[in-house]
């Protein structure tokens, strides 16, 4: 049995909007959880010594709000090169192929590589 042909995958414009639309309130949400950690913990730091155990949490939810903004960016270059070429076709429908590729790998690598450096933040 061969293998099977890759599908192609087209998409509305209305379908990828919404779906960086959702994509970006999951990133805001994320950023507002990690900012109110971060802040409970500041609050709760009182004595040197307990920097040493609250210091590793505030970095971590730093990583996270610097995290999401980096992807906030990423989207936004990827919804741009999307509305260029979709406004350049005059059509309602784009075909996937025709995005631009570098930024799409570029984000699928960044999330790869942090999934295999770290286990507890991810985009699901």
């Amino acid at each position: 049995m061969g293998r099977p042909k890759k599908k192609e995958i087209v998409l509305s414009k209305d379908s990828v909007l919404s779906l960086m639309q959702e994509i970006y309130n999951e990133l805001v949400e994320q950023r507002a959880t990690a900012v109110r950690i971060q802040n409970k913990m500041l609050t709760m730091l009182k004595d040197p010594e307990d920097m040493t155990v609250i210091g590793p949490v505030i970095k971590e939810q730093q990583k996270i709000i610097n995290d999401t903004i980096e992807k906030k960016l990423t989207l936004s270059k990827l919804q741009s090169s999307i509305w260029e070429k979709a406004s350049n076709n005059d059509s309602e429908t784009f075909n996937l192929s025709e995005m631009d590729d570098d930024v799409l790998q570029a984000l699928i690598q960044k999330d790869l590589d942090k999934d295999s450096k770290d286990e507890g933040y991810k985009i699901d």
